[in-house]
């Protein structure tokens, strides 16, 4: 009778502890879901000014996005238009972005209040800042190469190098960075950003960059004189038609739009032949050869690219950058604009160039 009443509470004295422990660990299983539900919403910043997103394995790929952030001012359209952004990219993404924002003193501090403006909920940011002084000097050279060719005013050199800095991108981006995508801030994602992100798995083994084609006839505006004198279809819309089937471009060649650059960083880094064509003798001779005087920065210089050295550009689809800029159409060029402005497809990234309004 004893043994049995011993046994009875032994048993009685294990039933509660179990039960104590099941509702102890319970309750640190749920501070520890709550605390990590508080982590998400952090953004802790270090003292190189860069955002760390606390709960990301440090394994995770990252998905390099860079803008060119600079001379804004808390009214500017820019500010704006970096807010709106920033806020699309992170509804419509299905990836852990990282941002690398190239700034100046002033323009940093707007970014900062325009990042926390769209953190809310369980939004997160990871993001770094890259001072467009030192930014600037890395890639000196290639500014002045470039410079003479291909501004239309060229101003101060800080200024100027605004216009470069995707081609000199692999000497900005941290060593540890492969791929990555540089955006004007004047676009909307319709669609997940990882579909442009994908893109970089279809580049041809050459390829440095990617860039979908120009919706304009801006280079058949420029090419004028040299197309007046050669038979060629640099410039021209993509067509059907198969003309000159033994150039480079037999369908014709509308040239690039810089507001979507993929950048095989990488492979920039270790090819010693864009080194050869970023110098000043080549890009001297290209633009003698096609009498090119241009105003639109690095994508003058990837359409003389595209041209010349095609195996160093893979072309995406316009619907990665649907531009919307219809300008050329009322100065000149309306029976034409519309071979160059079409755009079949299902359109992931919508570009308001020349303050265009985006519809959305």
């Amino acid at each position: 009778m004893w043994r049995s009443r011993s046994v009875n509470t032994f048993l009685n004295i294990c039933i509660v502890t179990g039960f104590i422990l099941l509702v102890y660990y319970a309750f640190l299983t749920q501070d520890s879901i709550n605390h990590r539900k508080h982590l998400r919403r952090i953004v802790r910043k270090d003292t190189q000014n860069i955002g760390v997103l606390t709960s990301f394995p440090r394994k995770t790929k990252e998905y390099n996005i860079w803008l060119v952030f600079t001379k804004v001012t808390n009214v500017s359209t820019l500010s704006y238009k970096f807010r709106d952004l920033i806020h699309n990219l992170l509804n419509v993404s299905s990836v852990p972005l990282k941002f690398n924002i190239i700034v100046d003193k002033v323009s940093q501090g707007i970014a900062e209040n325009q990042i926390a403006d769209v953190l809310y909920g369980n939004k997160t940011i990871v993001y770094s800042f890259y001072d467009i002084e030192e930014s600037a000097k890395k890639i000196q050279d290639i500014v002045e190469v470039m410079t003479p060719h291909f501004s239309s005013k060229p101003g101060t050199y800080y200024s100027d190098a605004l216009f470069y800095i995707s081609l000199g991108l692999y000497r900005i981006a941290p060593q540890n960075q492969d791929f990555a995508i540089l955006l004007d801030c004047d676009l909307y994602f319709k669609k997940d950003i990882a579909l442009l992100f994908n893109q970089f798995s279809n580049f041809k083994p050459s390829a440095l960059f990617g860039l979908a084609p120009e919706l304009t006839p801006v280079y058949r505006h420029i090419l004028h004189m040299y197309k007046a004198k050669h038979n060629t279809t640099f410039g021209d819309f993509y067509h059907d038609s198969n003309i000159l089937s033994k150039s480079i471009h037999p369908r014709g060649f509308q040239g690039y739009n810089s507001g979507v650059v993929l950048i095989n960083l990488r492979a920039q880094r270790n090819s010693t032949e864009f080194l050869e064509i970023i110098s000043n003798s080549t890009v001297q001779r290209m633009t003698a050869k096609y009498r090119f005087r241009g105003h639109l920065g690095d994508q003058d210089f990837y359409t003389l690219v595209g041209n010349e050295y095609p195996h160093l550009i893979q072309t995406i689809n316009c619907k990665f950058n649907r531009q919307l800029c219809t300008w050329w159409r009322d100065h000149g060029y309306s029976n034409i604009f519309e071979n160059y402005f079409k755009c079949n497809g299902d359109i992931v990234v919508l570009h308001g160039n020349c303050n265009t309004r985006i519809p959305k």
